[in-house]
């Protein structure tokens, strides 16, 4: 099943963003794909703000995984668009399993290495403000998110 939200405004993301948090559960994983600028970072914001976290939060471009562990649950945050689908030595498939919220940005770059349950997001620009979200959950604990927020 597949789930289409639309978005007016970076707060309305950021509020999604809280809402899928308040039913988080460990080892969470949430893809992201979107062009840049579509949101993908500011979703992440508002995840991070739900678990509680003070730290400024920015796309971890150049540094690849970004950790957070001052919230209520550790927010791993990854940015696999630099990696060019080549993952040698970064061990991403670890994170999946250290009990916090994995979210990775440009999933798509990676779809081999992805756990076969897991939260996509895709983020479509409408307009300068306006996105559409499309949702798709893998695996009975993510449809239950989903049935549960949207």
């Amino acid at each position: 099943m597949e789930y289409k939200i639309t978005t007016h405004s970076e707060l309305e993301t950021i509020e999604l963003a809280q809402n899928i948090e308040a039913e988080k559960f460990e080892n969470m994983v949430i893809c992201l794909d979107g062009e840049l600028g579509s949101g993908k970072t500011v979703f992440t914001k508002g995840l991070a703000n739900g678990l509680g976290i003070e730290e400024s939060i920015t796309s971890p471009t150049f540094t690849i995984i970004k950790e957070y562990l001052d919230g209520e649950m550790p927010l791993y945050h990854m940015d696999v668009y630099r990696l060019d689908g080549n993952t040698t030595g970064v061990n991403i498939e670890e994170y999946y399993t250290k009990g916090g919220i994995v979210v990775i940005e440009w999933a798509k770059t990676i779809k081999d290495i992805l756990p076969d349950e897991r939260l996509e997001i895709k983020f479509k620009v409408i307009d300068e403000n306006k996105r559409v979200l499309i949702i798709t959950p893998y695996g009975e604990k993510y449809e239950e998110l989903c049935e549960a927020v949207l």
